[in-house]
Order: structure tokens, then C-alpha cells, then sequence
């Protein structure tokens, strides 16, 4: 069940748009935000508030990648697996992020201190391989700054 916080942010949003549907990716995002993910059961709130059908909602929460339908780890790294990182190393880094953390894609460390997923493109393919963990942009990486960088999150 939604949170009468989340209700009224939805409704807030709701008001900037012609349509209740047009409110869905902000009233995902919104969820996501208080709770970390969106559930089977906030896909079917949401889709009430928004006068849609759960097929609807759950259409789009699938297809943004950064819309999460599971639970994941306190920071979230999105490693670019496009292919301008995919020519200039991302397969090192992942599997170096695959050594060190213990986890493969889709997967959450013991510790709920991460979750490692991929993601198509940064828009950084000048600058590859790319990565992001939460909303911090990293690129360039070489296995030595993805350890700097990682002991910068608890």
C-alpha cells in the first residue's frame, strides 16, 4: 500500500501533466525513492492512482533499467556493457568487480553494500569504459580507480 507521502507526491505530479497516465515513470520514481525499489504490490497502487492497468505500469517499470524491481544494495553500480566499453575494457573491470565484490549482474553483496547491474550506454563512449554508482559518473576506469572508488561508498 502507498504511503500518504508517496500519494500526494503522486498526485502532485499528477497535476503537471494532461493525463494521470503521462505521471507514471515520475510516480515510479517517486516509490523508488522512499522505498529503495518498486514492488508487485506499489506496481498495482501506482497503476490505481494513475487510472492504468497493472500490465501498463509493470510495462514501463520494466523497460527503464534504472526503475528497480527488486531489492538492491545501498549503492547501485551500473557498469556501461555498450560497445565502445566493451572495445576498451569493460569485461576487465567487470571482472574484476566480479572478484572483489563477489557478485555477479543482478546480484547484491552479502553486506546489501552493493548491487552490480549493467546498463547499456552512459553516453559516455568517448570516455569508456563508464560506470555509475548511484548517481556519480565514473569513466575512463582502470581497475586501480574502480578500488579508489569503491571505498568511497558504505
Amino acid at each position: 500500500m502507498l504511503l500518504e507521502e508517496e500519494k500526494k507526491e503522486i498526485q502532485q505530479e499528477i497535476g503537471q501533466y494532461p493525463h494521470p497516465s503521462a505521471a507514471c515513470i515520475d510516480a515510479l520514481k517517486l516509490v523508488q525513492k522512499h522505498r529503495g525499489w518498486v514492488s508487485d504490490e506499489s506496481v498495482k497502487d501506482i497503476a490505481q492512482v494513475l487510472q492504468m492497468s497493472n500490465e501498463e505500469v509493470e510495462s514501463v517499470a520494466t523497460f527503464y533499467s534504472r526503475i528497480y524491481r527488486k531489492p538492491v544494495g545501498r549503492n547501485v553500480i551500473l557498469l556501461c556493457d555498450g560497445i565502445c566499453c566493451m572495445i576498451l575494457g569493460y569485461e576487465t573491470i567487470y571482472e574484476h568487480l566480479y572478484k572483489m565484490l563477489g557478485i555477479s549482474w543482478g546480484q547484491t553483496t552479502l553486506d546489501n553494500r552493493f548491487t552490480l547491474l549493467p546498463i547499456s550506454c552512459l553516453g559516455d563512449c568517448d570516455h569508456a569504459p563508464s560506470m555509475m554508482i548511484n548517481n556519480d559518473h565514473f569513466n575512463r576506469l582502470t581497475i586501480q580507480e574502480v578500488d579508489e572508488i569503491l571505498e568511497k561508498y558504505t
